[in-house]
């Protein structure tokens, strides 16, 4: 049963990467910031507008 505990939790681990959250959430603890629509829109564009500023050639 532990090792059950131990695949679940890797894998909403994993999910969690792949869908943001993780990533969210250092957003959040590095500017001080309580979680919002409006904070969620905000990383959500500076992600965004960052991945497009480094655009790859070819």
């Amino acid at each position: 049963m532990k090792q059950f505990k131990t695949v679940c939790q890797l894998l909403l681990d994993f999910v969690r990467e792949l869908g943001d959250q993780n990533a969210y959430q250092r957003y959040l603890a590095i500017h001080s910031r309580k979680h919002s629509r409006e904070e969620w829109q905000r990383f959500c564009a500076e992600r965004l507008s960052a991945k497009y500023q480094r655009a790859k050639c070819c």
